[in-house]
């Protein structure tokens, strides 16, 4: 694993870029992680006056591509048929000689095989981005998985990514670089939100003006703990706190059987008009300035923790699973003394602890929530900004094109 030094990037790499084209595949660019990052990085490369193509079937971030610099290459990027992937190979090759493209970048499996065949196949230097900690239990998955381990250079979004790559594929760590996700601390401030969009949000919540309110914020999975938040919010109304709403935020993805379970979840622990999902949020940092917690109760490790950055960046206390990336991203003791605190963090399914740090932190005065929002923006400044994920990935690009795919 090899630290990135940004200074050849910084004093020279955006005359370097200039007129230079590079391609990243995704198979959509609806809402995630690896979507809001390809469009950074083409808005970055767009900057610096590269050519930034996107090949991908579409989907609701398309426009702000466009709007950005990117430009849209339709293409079946989110196929998994083999004979699909295999002609689709031929088929990128084709496109990146007639662009000239100078780096491919994949963010995702099915599509990363695609552009393997198509690097192998035009000599044209290679990277992936794991944006996940994917699971590879059987044999052959292991060897599905393994094409994001196969760039010449590959990104991982968080240490704990990267540790997960050396374990499975010791052959990439020589060629692993970390890249924590960047974010965009122009629009995560309290600075940058007006106080309408505020209001709106609270009010298409149906949230009073006195109501306090915890936000989980993630697509509606099992493993992104919207179970475990219903729980603690049933512990803290038994305990008298009822002047909070509990708001689970994110898109369904067609999962309508575990849909009903949590509807049936909050019926019965009787906190219907207490618990609330609100499907996907496109205006995070209004959600995030309406809100008085983040909770993030995952009960899976994640590969990085981007609305915990944010949710820090907004000063919004923030509250996450002890697993995965996310705690790197949260300055808690022991790494850090009480009075440094960024964040909390909580075992793995737990709503008894989940609901005594809710209290203690409902609980806190002025003061405390202004020093802590303070410390956690400085933080995020430091760690989590997205000019310092833009400059290292195109410190990659720059490097692999000087040295003929070699980094």
């Amino acid at each position: 694993m090899r630290q990135i030094a940004r200074g050849a990037f910084e004093t020279g790499g955006r005359s370097f870029l200039a007129g230079r084209t590079v391609l990243q595949i995704i198979p959509r660019l609806d809402a995630g992680g690896a979507e809001r990052t390809t469009i950074d990085i083409a808005a970055a490369l767009a900057e610096a006056g590269a050519r930034a193509l996107v090949a991908t079937e579409g989907g609701r971030l398309v426009s702000e591509l466009q709007a950005k610099g990117g430009v849209w290459i339709p293409f079946p990027a989110s196929t998994k048929n083999p004979l699909l992937m295999w002609l689709n190979a031929r088929r990128l090759a084709k496109i990146v000689v007639r662009e000239n493209v100078d780096i491919i970048h994949a963010r995702s499996r099915a599509p990363a095989w695609v552009a393997l065949g198509a690097a192998r196949q035009t000599n044209t230097p290679f990277v992936t981005t794991y944006h996940g900690a994917y699971s590879g239990q059987s044999s052959l998955k292991h060897i599905y998985n393994s094409v994001m381990a196969r760039g010449d250079v590959v990104i991982a979004n968080s240490a704990y990514t990267a540790g997960l790559i050396a374990s499975a594929y010791p052959f990439a760590s020589e060629h692993t670089a970390v890249i924590h996700r960047g974010t965009d601390l122009r629009h995560f401030s309290r600075l940058a939100v007006e106080i309408g969009r505020v209001q709106r949000m609270r009010k298409s919540w149906n949230v009073g003006p006195e109501d306090r309110v915890v936000l989980l914020a993630a697509r509606l999975t099992a493993w992104k703990g919207q179970k475990i938040l219903i729980e603690a919010a049933r512990l803290l109304a038994e305990r008298g706190i009822t002047d909070v709403r509990y708001i689970l935020a994110g898109d369904d993805q067609g999962r309508a059987a575990y849909v009903r379970e949590l509807d049936t979840a909050i019926e019965k622990a009787g906190l219907t008009g207490v618990v609330s999902r609100v499907g996907h949020i496109t205006d995070m940092p209004a959600a995030l300035a309406a809100s008085n917690i983040l909770a993030v109760p995952s009960t899976e490790p994640e590969a990085f923790g981007r609305s915990a950055v944010e949710a820090q960046a907004m000063g919004t206390p923030v509250v996450v699973t002890d697993l995965g990336a996310v705690a790197e991203t949260v300055m808690t003791p022991p790494r850090v003394t009480r009075e440094q605190r960024t964040g909390w963090t909580i075992p793995p399914n737990d709503p008894q602890a989940l609901a005594e740090i809710l209290e203690n932190i409902l609980s806190m005065g002025a003061a405390g929530r202004d020093a802590l929002a303070e410390r956690a923006r400085n933080h995020v400044e430091q760690a989590f900004g997205l000019e310092k994920m833009c400059g290292q990935t195109l410190e990659i690009y720059m490097r692999l094109m000087e040295h003929a795919g070699r980094w």
